[in-house]
């Protein structure tokens, strides 16, 4: 018991912490929130489908004298198999709705509807297009003609049946729970304001349920909103920087993410993020001094290891996140397509 109890966090006024483990990730584990109501426990996330995490969260559950099968409701702060993954079975255990804000509730149904393979032919296509070499597209068209597609995570997540709508308070009878629609690491991820005085009265406004939007020491993943149908030119980067200034405003006493551990002066940490953007922004702006594609670019950028030593997945992640900051250079003149460019090279402006 002492070993399950090191895995909960009781962070006062109703609110617990528990570890859920995500199997081979350096993150370690989702911070899954359990919050008090008068109508039963409500979680916020769930934590990967494996059954590890799935005993992880049943024991931390029991720990607090709590069975899985109370539990009244799952608001999932966005729709990443470490966040959303065990929705189902929570809510085939207890009944619980599942609430997810309409933009990720878009992405489930619509990765649950398509054809096996698409994602990998649309993965082919969009790598292509950025310039990535032809060693790296075999393995792709590879594990589309062997029918791998199907054990990829998060092709069966749990369909929603509650829509978070931003600036409304969620039906949490007893508590009064804010939704706050935060785009960037996902369209439709949301943070959920705890509108009550702090239990330890530290100063601020409540407390936030931040998920991946504000960690304390990483920065999430900003990548494009990944729609093959989907012809709009969307900007995430954009759609981050907006919302973290929109939660440092809110200035809570204390923010509860998903990964790593709580913390406070969530305003210093938004202004960390956001000089860290502008920081990388202007390197980016260096390295277009001569015409890159957006792989060319994305190997020359800084990440925690060498280009070298980044797993092939990590590699497709990586080249996402460069097409976002590429697109926030366009859409603020600062860089440009070179003309006529196959595949297609930018360039500061």
């Amino acid at each position: 018991m002492s070993q399950v109890m090191s895995q909960v966090t009781d962070h006062g006024g109703g609110v617990w912490g528990l570890k859920v483990p995500i199997p081979g990730n350096p993150l370690g584990h989702t911070l899954v929130h359990v919050l008090d109501t008068d109508a039963g426990p409500v979680l916020v996330d769930t934590g990967w489908d494996d059954p590890a995490s799935w005993d992880a969260l049943a024991a931390g559950l029991g720990a607090l004298g709590l069975s899985v099968s109370e539990v009244h409701g799952v608001v999932i702060t966005h729709h990443h198999p470490d966040h959303h993954g065990l929705s189902g079975q929570v809510r085939e255990a207890s009944g619980a709705w599942i609430a997810m804000h309409a933009a990720d509730t878009e992405v489930v149904l619509r990765t649950r509807s398509a054809e096996p393979g698409v994602w990998f032919a649309y993965m082919d296509e969009k790598l292509a297009a950025a310039g990535a070499p032809e060693e790296h597209l075999a393995p792709l068209r590879a594990a589309r003609e062997s029918g791998r597609t199907r054990t990829l995570p998060g092709l069966r997540a749990a369909v929603p049946d509650r829509e978070i709508v931003p600036g409304e308070l969620l039906p949490l009878p007893g508590r009064r729970l804010r939704a706050i629609w935060t785009p960037g690491h996902t369209p439709g991820h949301v943070c959920l304001h705890l509108e009550e005085a702090h239990p330890a009265r530290l100063p601020g406004n409540g407390r936030l349920f931040s998920g991946d939007h504000l960690l304390p020491g990483i920065t999430p993943h900003i990548g494009l909103y990944e729609d093959p149908e989907d012809t709009r030119v969307t900007d995430p980067l954009g759609d981050y920087l907006d919302s973290l200034e929109r939660v440092g405003r809110l200035a809570p006493a204390e923010v509860l993410p998903a990964h790593q551990h709580a913390f406070t002066d969530a305003s210093a940490r938004v202004r960390e993020l956001l000089a860290h953007h502008e920081e990388r922004l202007a390197g980016l702006l260096r390295l277009l001094a001569d015409p890159l594609t957006p792989w060319a670019l994305a190997e020359r950028m800084e990440w925690n290891r060498p280009w070298e030593q980044i797993p092939y997945g990590s590699r497709n992640i990586a080249v996402s996140e460069a097409e976002a900051h590429l697109r926030r250079l366009v859409k603020q003149g600062r860089a440009e397509a070179v003309p006529d460019s196959d595949p297609v090279a930018y360039r500061a402006a």
